[in-house]
């Protein structure tokens, strides 16, 4: 998806830098929400024209009111309608009418409130269509702009005085959350360069509000909060750019449960659950995507400090002053499977020719002399320059709160290295966090924070080859069309999946000889039946043509009991295969993250384990790596202690080759499940024995 310069220059220049507001429906009274905008921006000292709107007042909080958009002697480029759900259609068309750019609504009781309010939403997308009006909400609490004091929102965070600037830009599905992020931040000496409540997304979206302000030199990196991926494709395409640009992108997200799983038609959808999606979504595009909301003040400095586009390792050093406040830290790293490394031999050498006092184990603990800044300082040169470490964590104790300006100077005095340089401050040590935060060095107040920050640097991923399969209209919303197994198998060979040799014969006439040796599986072959085990469609370990002609008997037999109806003349017979393990590769084209590709334990444990893998698809053989390693199953044919090692460079190529998918829309195919997928000995390759596709 291309992002439109011109229009994006456009919204930027409406949305944070208008010339002239419009507030319609403006209250006389501060105290209500009305009220509040005009209040905020006189205070702030917006340079721009506020027209407030009140048909009912001569004057606003001592200002001349205007009875009505049409009577203002400009057209507002920005206007903030305050006023009730019913009166916001008629006013939004006369913004239209009047060439207004932007306007942004405050009210609810649109979709989230039945038909009535989806009715008004329908209303609002057809005056977007068809004027080129842009429309930030429902539901939204407005924009902040703290470089030129666009304080254009109704939420009363903001009558809080001095508010920080930064170079930070929020977008949020939330519009209190971009007040309580204002106070947070305020409370850590954090500022921001923006922050827009996105509300209901009837027009702009997250994504594409973000993509407009690329060009903005006040912004250097972002803030998402987000409460589900709606507009999916235009967050993706502001992700790719951002990483294109080297501007960190940070995510909160919420709803880490999924109850749509349990509606899935295959395990791909059953596993692949709407958080597991979104983590591999946000993850795959380079996104820094956070588990705690402490750790989006703290994780900037570490984002900008590793560029996205920077191979590095994820070895991790600590040097303390305080063991059991190192301890935390290595706890909260091992919990999210970021290992510390220990001071290696020909480092302690160096310490001891140093005089560095202490002792070196998973952590190099200075004891009570590391609160001494030449000691200190000494042990960050040796450790920053030390082979073994790719970052370094200082856990400082008691001092940092005591002796502020001791504690983090030779920390301060080391952040000119490459290697990146964290503070973690066991006290609560306001000033020297302080500090550290204006220095723009990593600093955390907790091992929590710490251990995410670092842990969600690690997990974001350089974004890959974008895919061209786009979900269709209404995808999801009613049942998918299947093939059945044998045409499963031909679009298989089209991908250069692997699968055994399969025949296919008419039920009602088993054959008296196969292409092939027994033992033989026979199985069901209907599309209208993806799950034949259990109607009893699959019988296993037939042993000659008379065992086979039996089983052809059952399956009829089974299909007229558990089936009756099921159009169903087909059997597919398959030679036995057995391999080292099963597992399930699936592929799935998700409503708004678009394609993945997900990799898991296979056979009848797939939904049991829920050990799996995702990534937005297509992957490349390398990345199928990467995922074969995260499925802990795995490691059981990965050769250790002696034991077979599976062909788990074949497995890799056929997970990037079934992604290919991604690239192919005029297969529309919206799901392909192998499941098994038969992992052999090394040398001897993979096969799939079952497949299930659904297409558009």
């Amino acid at each position: 998806m291309p992002l439109p310069s011109s229009s994006s220059a456009s919204i930027c220049q409406a949305l944070l830098y208008p010339k002239s507001i419009a507030l319609v429906g403006a209250s006389d009274d501060v105290k209500k929400t009305g009220g509040r905008p005009l209040q905020f921006m006189r205070r702030s000292g917006f340079a721009g024209t506020i027209y407030p709107i009140n048909p009912n007042r001569a004057q606003v909080q001592g200002e001349k009111a205007w009875p009505s958009l049409a009577a203002l002697p400009e057209v507002p480029e920005h206007v903030f309608v305050l006023s009730p759900t019913d009166s916001v259609v008629p006013t939004v068309q006369e913004c239209a009418d009047l060439g207004v750019k932007l306007v942004t609504i405050l009210a609810s009781g649109f979709s989230e409130s039945g038909a009535e309010g989806v009715a008004r939403e329908d209303a609002l997308r057809a005056i977007a269509r068809k004027s080129g009006i842009r429309i930030l909400g429902p539901s939204s609490l407005g924009v902040v702009n703290p470089g030129n004091g666009l304080m254009l929102t109704a939420n009363a965070a903001f009558a809080e005085p001095d508010m920080p600037r930064g170079n930070v830009f929020v977008a949020s599905h939330s519009g209190s959350m971009i007040g309580a992020l204002v106070s947070r931040g305020k409370a850590r000496g954090v500022g921001f360069a923006g922050l827009v409540s996105v509300g209901s997304e009837v027009d702009l979206s997250v994504g594409e509000i973000c993509a407009a302000t690329l060009d903005d030199p006040a912004i250097q990196g972002y803030v998402l909060f987000l409460e589900s991926l709606r507009h999916g494709d235009a967050i993706q395409a502001f992700a790719r750019e951002a990483a294109k640009r080297g501007k960190p992108v940070v995510a909160y997200k919420l709803g880490r449960s999924s109850a749509a799983a349990e509606m899935a038609a295959t395990h791909t959808g059953a596993l692949a659950g709407e958080d597991d999606i979104a983590d591999a979504f946000l993850k795959d595009l380079g996104v820094v995507r956070v588990e705690m909301l402490e750790t989006l003040f703290e994780v900037f400095p570490l984002a900008r400090k590793i560029p996205l586009a920077q191979k590095t390792g994820k070895r991790v050093g600590v040097v303390t002053t305080t063991g059991g406040g190192a301890a935390m830290v290595v706890d909260q790293l091992g919990i999210r499977d970021v290992t510390v490394q220990p001071v290696s031999a020909a480092t302690l050498a160096k310490l001891q020719a140093a005089n560095i006092p202490g002792s070196a184990g998973r952590v190099l603990d200075l004891t009570l002399a590391g609160t001494k800044y030449e000691v200190m300082k000494k042990a960050l040169d040796i450790l920053l320059e030390a082979p073994e470490f790719d970052m370094v964590v200082a856990v400082v104790g008691s001092s940092a709160r005591f002796n502020p300006d001791l504690a983090v100077k030779p920390i301060m005095d080391s952040a000119h290295h490459a290697k990146p340089l964290l503070a973690m401050l066991v006290p609560d040590a306001p000033e020297a966090l302080a500090q550290l935060t204006q220095a723009q060095i990593p600093c955390f107040r907790s091992p929590e924070a710490c251990a995410d920050a670092i842990a969600s640097v690690f997990a974001r991923r350089m974004p890959g080859t974008p895919a061209t399969v786009r979900a269709p209209a209404g995808h999801g919303q009613t049942p998918a069309p299947a093939l059945n197994e044998a045409q499963a198998y031909e679009l298989l060979d089209t991908l250069d999946v692997p699968h055994a040799p399969a025949a296919t014969f008419d039920i009602a006439s088993p054959p008296a000889t196969l292409a092939f040796d027994y033992p033989v599986v026979a199985k069901v072959c209907s599309a209208q039946i993806p799950h034949k085990t259990e109607v009893g469609g699959v019988v296993l370990g037939i042993q000659n043509a008379q065992q086979l002609a039996e089983a052809f008997a059952t399956l009829r037999r089974n299909l007229a009991e558990r089936a009756p109806g099921i159009p169903c003349d087909q059997v597919l017979v398959q030679p036995m295969r057995r391999g080292l393990t099963e597992v399930l590769v699936g592929y799935r084209v998700d409503a708004d993250a678009g394609p993945i590709i997900m990799l898991a334990a296979g056979g009848i444990w797939a939904e049991v384990m829920r050990d799996r893998s995702i990534r937005l698809a297509p992957v490349s053989v390398a990345t199928a790596r990467e995922m074969i390693g995260e499925v802990k199953m795995l490691q059981t044919v990965s050769g250790l202690r002696g034991k077979a090692r599976g062909d788990l460079e074949a497995l890799a190529q056929a997970i990037a080759n079934l992604s290919q998918l991604a690239l192919r829309p005029e297969l529309q195919v919206s799901e392909a499940e192998v499941n098994p997928l038969m992992l052999m000995p090394e040398g001897q390759g993979v096969m799939a024995v079952d497949a299930l596709i659904l297409k558009h």
